[in-house]
């Protein structure tokens, strides 16, 4: 009898060739299953959405009928909502935009303020490091 930890190399690699072919067969079969059903279900599955389109016309002429009406009685009160949205508009944008600047503040600090000794280190290593101005000619 041989254990499966004693099993040699080569039978592990035949077993698991084995089961890459055995899901490879699986998946190939499954997709020719597929495309059958499909080409078998299609015809019917057109003539379902054909009458299901003849079906739903006259509850789409109703909508298109009840949308008209329901917007010729809705202007007035659409008019007004615009009214009282652009005078909100106008309060809120101000407010929105010092929210916006405070914000790109408190970034810029949040960023800047922890960033600060390196800055100055390479500040004060630029000023060490910079090119002295040098005369071009000697005497």
């Amino acid at each position: 009898m041989v254990w499966p930890h004693r099993l040699p190399m080569i039978e592990l690699g035949a077993l698991l060739l084995f089961g890459v072919a055995i899901v490879g067969l699986i998946v190939a079969f499954a997709a020719i299953v597929k495309a059958l059903f499909w080409v078998v279900l299609l015809p019917i599955r057109v003539v379902f959405w054909a009458l299901g389109a003849i079906l739903m016309l006259p509850l789409l002429l109703f909508k298109v009928l009840a949308g008209g009406l329901m917007a010729l009685l809705a202007v007035p009160l659409f008019l007004v909502k615009a009214l009282f949205g652009g005078l909100m508009a106008l309060l809120a944008v101000p407010l929105f935009l010092l929210g916006l600047i405070a914000a790109a503040i408190a970034l810029a600090f949040g960023v800047l303020l922890p960033a600060l000794p390196l800055i100055l280190l390479v500040a004060l290593f630029w000023y060490l490091v910079r090119p002295q101005p040098a005369t071009l000619a000697r005497n």
